[in-house]
């Protein structure tokens, strides 16, 4: 391993700065032009960021929307889960997840996840499912394809709808599909930290199914069919022009910043495996590493010495969301769901973007072995 000098200049979980530089001039060139347009609400760039994400995915229709919650909420809607309904998902993810479910009305059933994975265990789906479950919210955790055609499987034997909560693994593939494309819809985020980011919200929405999208297109801005004339009550949710023209110019190098996360990933596997639980690789999956997620007993020691050396860390999830104040009503207890419970006392997810030097991987996974050696 090469061995390089302590840095006193802090080494951040992400530095937007850094991918920014190589496209400015082109961002700047989409801005003034937008500018100059004088369209800044569905116009151009958010029709053609559409049809090119489209492409990507290989499916008939996407959405633009204002963040990945209203894509999980309006697709939701679009499927016509409603009160009375119960959605099965995970509590080991960010909130959006569950409280686009409770925004419809219905009830999270959570269940608890696999402790190498940290997606759901689909072992324990089956016996969550009752007469009131209509859907099922898998959520691809920080990049790792969950287990796709069990769920697919479940959800075909009971006639339950399936939504990926694809919004930390866009371009991340499940034996060799695109993940978002193995279900009724997938969801995506384009906040700034996402692996494809915008500079400010911005969500999407992406299905072969016309009902939905037609749902959806119609339910993002205001149910209008024509100039003020509105088929159903619908909502404000609409991708911003210059958050597309932005998004636009970042699709084009998607693959390669997430082949680039991807090494990164491989470096601080080849040092800190056997040290600490590192993220799974599956031959058949492609794990595109919005996170790079370690586990250890010793994550608060871990924490303290990275503070120390300058290097950032982040719990991404201290606390399941089964324990979370906002979810008290259903009636969850501690002990409910061991595995998301004691995740949340042993995650750290350390530096990843796609410019961060081979060498600065080097010296944090060093320091993090060094660390457990002491």
């Amino acid at each position: 391993m090469t061995n390089i000098t302590q840095n006193k200049t802090v080494i951040p979980m992400l530095d937007i700065k850094a991918q920014h530089g190589p496209i400015k001039e082109e961002i700047k060139q989409a801005l003034k032009d937008i500018l100059d347009s004088g369209q800044f609400i569905l116009g151009p760039n958010v029709r053609l960021f559409e049809q090119e994400v489209a492409s990507y995915y290989n499916v008939g229709h996407a959405a633009g929307l204002a963040s990945g919650t209203d894509a999980l909420y309006l697709c939701l809607k679009a499927l016509d889960i409603k009160q009375g309904d119960e959605v099965i998902t995970t509590p080991f993810t960010f909130i959006a997840t569950a409280e686009a479910i409770t925004y419809v009305g219905a009830t999270p059933v959570f269940v608890d996840i696999d402790r190498y994975t940290l997606n759901m265990d689909v072992s324990k789906i089956e016996k969550k499912i009752t007469l009131k479950t209509k859907a099922i919210i898998v959520v691809h955790l920080f990049g790792q394809p969950a287990d796709m055609d069990e769920i697919t499987e479940l959800a075909g034997k009971y006639n339950l709808k399936i939504i990926e909560d694809c919004a930390q693994a866009f371009g991340a593939r499940y034996k060799g599909r695109h993940i978002g494309t193995i279900s009724d819809a997938g969801c995506f985020s384009f906040y700034p930290s996402k692996n494809l980011g915008a500079y400010g919200d911005g969500g999407m929405m992406i299905t072969n199914r016309n009902e939905i999208y037609e749902n959806v297109n119609l339910l993002r801005n205001h149910g209008t069919v024509a100039p003020y004339r509105h088929r159903f009550i619908g909502y404000n949710s609409r991708l911003d022009e210059i958050q597309a023209a932005i998004l636009r110019i970042k699709l084009k190098h998607i693959d390669e910043y997430n082949r680039n996360r991807r090494k990164l990933a491989n470096i601080y596997t080849s040092i800190l495996d056997g040290a600490v639980q590192c993220p799974l690789e599956f031959q058949d999956r492609t794990h595109v590493y919005h996170q790079y997620t370690i586990r250890t007993q010793e994550r608060d020691k871990v924490a303290a010495i990275l503070r120390e050396n300058n290097i950032s860390s982040v719990v991404y999830y201290p606390v399941s969301l089964h324990m979370q104040e906002a979810f008290n009503y259903l009636g969850y207890k501690k002990g409910d769901l061991p595995e998301s419970e004691s995740a949340a006392d042993e995650v750290l997810s350390i530096p990843i973007y796609p410019e961060l030097k081979p060498e600065k991987a080097e010296y944090i996974g060093n320091v993090i072995l060094k660390a457990l050696k002491a």
